[in-house]
């Protein structure tokens, strides 16, 4: 009797280390971070008669957390590869992988909220230091804009392309064509490292900085957050490709794929919400920066 009611679709996971791991590797790094920020500054950083100031405490602690998520991921893989994702718990993933990306989108929903709220109402009566500060428009007064039919169009086709390459590789896994699935993930992860190099030195040549102009610190905020969403779904990507080339996904067992190429189409998307608000409509009638 107890056997039999023993038997179900959902996979109770075996006690794990990881949760405790990864909070105590947290902990430090927050504590690390006060640290270097400190030293980053020149100033002393007094705990128990010593000074922590110091980035190797929140290298300490960031080499935690990495380590944490490599191994408990790759115990979900093990989970997966020992047949332990049934429909049922395949479908609590894709529940859980939909939820993490609607989270991502009211994450980014605040830096739009941000920036439309500077750029929409550039001299409120209500907001007398903004529109000294912005001159009563937007652009501000002084800025120069990049000019978005160059860096950042290039960057848009490359996005673009890229979610071309990664719907091929899908394809090409669902009929069985491992070298498809292989080559469209190849060039999906070569796209997006090509579109971090140009963002990277796109933030190098631009003519205005974060620190200064609340036209800079949002277009840093919302960009540069975009970036490191690339950053880690080309890494999402990466880890796809290794699994791929092993054999470890098959028409009928591919979630890992599947999670990472929702995630890389909602980077795809949220980029061309970025690129005509705030490269193409937010830098209408400045000046154009000259490289």
């Amino acid at each position: 009797m107890a056997d039999a009611h023993a038997k179900h679709d959902y996979h109770l996971v075996d006690p794990s280390p990881w949760p405790f791991i990864g909070s105590v590797g947290a902990f430090i790094m927050l504590f690390g971070a006060v640290g270097l920020f400190r030293w980053n500054t020149g100033q002393a950083f007094n705990f128990l008669g010593l000074d922590l100031a110091t980035p190797w405490i929140f290298v300490l602690g960031l080499a935690v957390v990495l380590y944490t998520m490599y191994a408990w991921w790759s115990d979900a893989v093990k989970e997966s590869l020992e047949g332990k994702h049934t429909r049922v718990v395949s479908l609590h993933l894709r529940y859980g992988i939909i939820m993490f990306i609607a989270s991502e989108v009211m994450f980014f929903v605040a830096w739009f909220w941000a920036f439309f709220d500077a750029s929409l109402f550039p001299n409120e009566a209500i907001q007398e230091a903004r529109t000294e500060v912005l001159g009563g428009q937007w652009p501000p007064v002084g800025i120069e804009v990049l000019d978005p039919l160059h860096l950042p169009l290039f960057n848009t086709i490359t996005l673009l392309l890229s979610g071309t390459t990664v719907t091929w590789a899908h394809h090409a896994l669902l009929h069985n064509d491992r070298r498809g699935l292989i080559t469209g993930l190849a060039l999906t992860v070569a796209l997006g490292v090509i579109f971090s190099y140009v963002q990277y030195f796109e933030y190098a040549h631009a003519p205005f900085a974060f620190a200064g102009s609340i036209y800079g610190s949002t277009f840093f905020m919302a960009t540069g957050f975009h970036g490191f969403h690339v950053l880690i779904g080309t890494i999402f990507l990466i880890v796809c490709l290794i699994r791929a080339s092993v054999g470890q996904f098959t028409p009928q067992k591919h979630f890992g794929f599947e999670a990472a190429a929702w995630y890389w189409h909602f980077v795809d998307v949220v980029w061309l919400f970025l690129f005509f608000a705030i490269y193409v409509w937010g830098g209408w009638g400045a000046p154009v920066y000259a490289a």
